[in-house]
């Protein structure tokens, strides 16, 4: 049977449960049909949209890796389209489903040890406003500051 990578994003209103529930029909619905299995299930949590779809600014984004025929797949594919709950869903035709957590997730659990990790007392710095832009001193003659007299004479020395 072909393999299939399923990813849908409900509203951000449902609970993760009524995510769960939404995978729950999926997977009811290919054994109905005869057609397939959920091989790969992953929940990847309540993240951003890049722009907003049905006056949703956020959404629950679950991937689904799918063994299933051709005919189950569109009846999955339309339930998806009639739930309500249900924003958008992509299905790819893969060749393997990957056993090993997605890039996501993978990102998710780096970003966790990058919190936790001690990096050390921050080094005091010259400015802590941050007001040089990151640009360093300049020690160039014309931007050092200069004794008051030697600014009231002119440029050769003269007044």
């Amino acid at each position: 049977m072909p393999l299939y990578e399923c990813v849908l994003l409900a509203r951000n209103d449902v609970t993760q449960q009524q995510v769960e529930a939404i995978a729950d029909q999926v997977a009811a619905t290919l054994a109905e049909q005869n057609g397939g299995e959920i091989k790969k299930r992953e929940y990847w949590g309540l993240r951003g949209l890049a722009y907003r779809i049905k006056k949703n600014r956020k959404a629950h984004y679950m991937l689904l890796g799918l063994e299933a025929t051709p005919a189950a797949l569109l009846e999955v594919e339309r339930q998806l389209g009639l739930n309500e709950d249900v924003l958008r869903s992509l299905t790819l035709r893969i060749e393997a489903i990957d056993e090993a957590p997605s890039a996501i997730l993978a990102r998710r659990s780096d970003d966790r040890e990058r919190e936790r990790g001690f990096r050390g007392p921050r080094p005091a710095g010259r400015f802590s406003s941050g007001r040089t832009g990151g640009r360093e001193r300049d020690d160039r003659e014309e931007f050092r500051a200069r004794p008051r007299d030697e600014m009231e004479m002119g440029p050769g020395g003269e007044e």
